[in-house]
């Protein structure tokens, strides 16, 4: 089967081509002359797959599209306190070219203006660096981003220095503030280079999709970035990268963006995907006007605007069942699958808190089974943890079957009260049936990548409770038809005739067989 996404993008470029108003960056001789009917539209995910149509492989300059990631290769350098100490994060109100700065401090408003971009070009690299070594780091970076070996392009960087007159006057502004402390027609030199990076729209829509997945390139698997750094980065471009446009294009596009006069923008979804496009004639604001035009069809019909509500976690718990085995009455198996966040692990909790009867502790095993669990973030995996050191204060069993070690639950204290074991997949029975909502949700059921499994088996150990004497006990595990409300993550399960006031009585007489 062909994917049905080329033609998609194929149809949003075709709709959004129908007419081509606006004109080229008039005062760049070179970008003046750029051929206005070119257009492309690319989108990458976070795992490398690039879907692009229309002119993908021409080559353009970046433009102030490289205003985000020096910003982000500043952030990794000096960290964030230091750099917002020099420029900050206010939306300016006014054009990129504007000289924006803060009235007392003298410090511009925001890294994606120009008077904060120049700023930000002269704090890549140690003190003292030249500039040439300066723009080698720039652009050593810049290829990591894009996965690939970048250039410039000289004629660009020669038309735009024949007119940079306005750069060099902000810049000698800042150099007479002591914001700057290099030369000021230097920086100027660095920075318009920095400008003249040739990129492509797969170029582009990859570097904003390393932005998307937490500062790892999609194809080579480097981290470029810290995680920490990737979400100032957005955070500025979400309220400053669209100049004096930013308050239209968050109210109807809704994700991060940045825009450059060269044609190019791109858009970053955390998590999701990285968007670029590239058509050379702007609007008002110096944004391409038909790559804003593709990035709202784009938010529209994918729902893609970031104060969109996402779907309610239900399918986090894949599916839950009860098994009974010798020595014990009942074992209680509860399948977690994708991305856990804080709603995400809230549900977890909420399943594990209803059935957590103290009175049936002594007789109730717990088996959690991550193995289909993508990613935990840090408070998932915090939350998760004390809910397990509560279970075992509370003298129920557990069994942790984690062969990822996601919930990294390897510690002093756990070998302590703990045994060591190599818990393979085969170790849980084989034939579980799913339950009727046994889809684990869009982005989560990707264990070969993350829980540790390579071509089935499991690649390292996990703390277990010390429940059991014999791990061939587990082949003895028999499985108790459940009913469907056992199969659901609702918001309450019920068992036969639901005491509403009392859930722990309900599923212990259900559990034990009781009438009711």
């Amino acid at each position: 089967m062909r994917t049905p996404i080329p033609d998609y993008l194929q149809l949003v470029l075709n709709y959004c081509s129908q007419d081509n108003p606006g004109e080229t960056a008039q005062y760049i001789p070179e970008l003046a002359d750029a051929d206005p009917d070119r257009c492309a539209l690319v989108l990458s995910t976070v795992d490398g797959e690039v879907y692009g149509v229309g002119d993908t492989d021409v080559e353009f300059s970046m433009q102030s599209i490289s205003k985000a990631f020096v910003y982000a290769l500043a952030l990794e350098e000096h960290g964030i306190d230091y750099v917002v100490s020099r420029v900050g994060v206010e939306p300016s109100g006014e054009a990129f070219n504007e000289l924006s700065l803060e009235h007392d401090t003298r410090r511009p408003l925001n890294p994606m203006i120009n008077a904060g971009a120049i700023t930000m070009h002269t704090m890549v690299g140690p003190p003292g660096i030249s500039a040439e070594e300066r723009f080698e780091r720039i652009l050593s970076g810049m290829s990591a981003f894009a996965g690939r070996d970048l250039s410039v392009d000289e004629a660009v960087y020669e038309s735009e220095m024949e007119t940079a007159y306005r750069n060099l006057a902000i810049a000698n502004m800042l150099r007479n503030y002591r914001v700057i402390q290099d030369r000021p027609l230097d920086v100027v030199r660095g920075y318009v280079r920095q400008c003249a990076i040739k990129v492509t729209t797969r170029d582009l829509a990859l570097m904003a999709a390393t932005l998307a997945n937490s500062g790892v390139q999609p194809i080579t698997g480097e981290q470029v970035i810290s995680p920490d750094n990737v979400r100032q980065t957005l955070s500025v471009m979400m309220s400053c990268g669209m100049y004096d446009g930013a308050g239209d294009w968050m109210s109807t596009v809704g994700f991060p963006a940045k825009s450059g006069v060269g044609g190019g923008l791109i858009g970053s979804l955390p998590g999701q995907v990285g968007i670029a496009t590239f058509s050379p004639r702007l609007d008002k604001h110096g944004s391409s006007l038909r790559g804003v035009r593709m990035c709202k069809r784009l938010s529209d019909d994918m729902g893609l605007h970031i104060m969109s509500a996402p779907a309610p976690a239900h399918s986090v718990v894949r599916r839950y069942y009860l098994l009974r085995a010798p020595p014990f009455n009942a074992v209680q198996a509860i399948d977690i699958a994708g991305t856990i966040r804080f709603t995400s692990a809230e549900r977890v909790l909420r399943v594990l808190t209803e059935r957590s009867d103290e009175t049936i502790a002594s007789k109730y095993t717990f088996v959690l089974d991550f193995r289909s669990v993508y990613h935990l973030d840090k408070v998932a995996r915090r939350m998760l943890r004390e809910a397990i050191s509560r279970l075992r204060a509370q003298s129920f069993k557990v069994v942790i079957v984690d062969p990822g070690c996601l919930l990294e639950m390897i510690s002093v204290e756990d070998v302590v009260e703990s045994r060591l074991l190599e818990l393979e997949v085969s170790m849980l029975p084989a034939n579980r049936e799913e339950g009727d909502d046994g889809d684990a949700g869009g982005d989560g059921d990707n264990t070969t990548k993350t829980n540790g499994h390579v071509n089935g088996k499991t690649k390292s150990s996990n703390i277990v409770d010390d429940i059991v004497d014999d791990l061939a006990m587990f082949e003895t595990w028999e499985r108790v038809e459940t009913p469907n409300s056992m199969r659901r993550l609702g918001p309450r399960p019920s068992f036969g005739q639901y005491d509403a006031q009392s859930p722990q009585r309900s599923f212990k007489r259900w559990m034990n067989d009781e009438p009711y």
